[in-house]
């Protein structure tokens, strides 16, 4: 089983950026590309390699589940895990984006120290 190190997160506010960095590198260790939209990401994606990607749901441009939708045709990506970050935490919400191909849906604004956390249980859980 391969190990959690890196993480690709597409994010648009500055702020939710700078303090997920923070928290996933300092607390868990990783390495972190961001991004500023689904479109960098789908950019950057293949030569990162990441081992799981953190999408926000709302982007401009390609919003999380399109970019979703997107990272599923490249062979590269298929099956790489994907989380969604979102204000949008209703059941039926979570629900769609898990159908949508998401192991896990992480509400905003989320914790920091327990950020890498609820990462690595996700990450856990989806190669159980």
């Amino acid at each position: 089983m391969s190990e959690l190190k890196k993480i690709l997160y597409a994010e648009d506010e500055p702020d939710i950026q700078a303090v997920a960095k923070l928290a996933l590198e300092t607390i868990g260790g990783f390495e972190i590309m961001l991004c500023d939209s689904g479109l960098d990401a789908l950019k950057v994606v293949d030569d990162f390699a990441p081992d799981l990607i953190l999408l926000d749901v709302m982007m401009p441009g390609l919003d999380g589940p399109e970019t979703l939708g997107k990272l599923r045709e490249m062979q590269e990506q298929k099956d790489t895990p994907v989380i969604f970050l979102t204000a949008k935490v209703m059941a039926s919400e979570v629900a769609r984006f898990k159908e949508a191909g998401a192991i896990d849906v992480i509400a905003k604004p989320f914790d920091p120290m327990t950020l890498t956390d609820q990462v690595r249980t996700a990450w856990e859980n989806s190669r159980a």
